[in-house]
């Protein structure tokens, strides 16, 4: 961690703006994307947790002639099951720790506003996520729902962030990022490998630097 805030530090000292790094932890929800935007977080009965890194490039500023910003991410993440989970097929449930490690690559757009003396962003990505096995949530929600499993399916980033270096008055710190995202990671209701409820959701906050 002390090597992550290291990191944070030195790019403030070059900040350039095109390119963007996101450093993130989080935990499985059992709810669904739609109810984890609004706040409505159910505990998940699989204790599983997540730590990623994305890095980005700024594609487009002020698109259209609006406050909005688009990126191009990818990111690197590592989920870790304290008490994980692992079904043989009749019913039976057998509980077993394991990592798990996901790709992932997106579009991002950022809504910018200013409020308060501080620059305020909600951002939406859209893109793929592919997972060296199955998570043990996707695999508990699946025979939940006598549903399919895919190590490859959409991927959905959802975030709300202020500006560090604005609230504490201090430039060089401007665009560092605290925040709150959503990883989902959906089949889009069987359209992908006919995976219509075996997804996940995992609520994260996260430290963002665009440099």
């Amino acid at each position: 961690m002390k090597i992550f805030i290291l990191m944070f530090v030195f790019l403030n000292l070059f900040a350039q703006d095109n390119y963007s790094l996101r450093l993130a932890s989080g935990q499985a929800t059992e709810s669904d994307f739609g109810e984890a935007i609004f706040g409505n977080w159910k505990s998940s009965p699989i204790d599983s947790t997540v730590i990623s890194l994305d890095g980005g490039y700024l594609l487009k500023e002020g698109a259209f002639d609006l406050p909005l910003d688009f990126y191009i991410k990818s990111g690197l993440s590592k989920f870790s099951d304290s008490s994980g989970y692992q079904s043989d097929g009749n019913g039976n449930f057998t509980y077993k720790s394991k990592d798990v490690y996901e790709a992932t690559l997106y579009i991002k757009a950022y809504w910018n506003f200013d409020f308060l003396q501080n620059r305020i962003r909600v951002g939406f990505g859209e893109g793929v996520s592919y997972t060296d096995t199955i998570l043990n949530v996707e695999k508990y929600e699946a025979d939940s729902e006598n549903d399919n499993n895919s190590n490859f399916l959409n991927y959905i980033d959802f975030n709300v962030d202020f500006d560090f270096g604005r609230l504490i008055r201090y430039k060089p710190f401007n665009g560092t990022y605290i925040g709150w995202a959503i990883k989902h990671r959906s089949g889009i209701y069987g359209l992908i490998n006919n995976v219509r409820r075996g997804g996940s959701n995992y609520n994260t906050i996260y430290l963002e630097k665009t440099f």
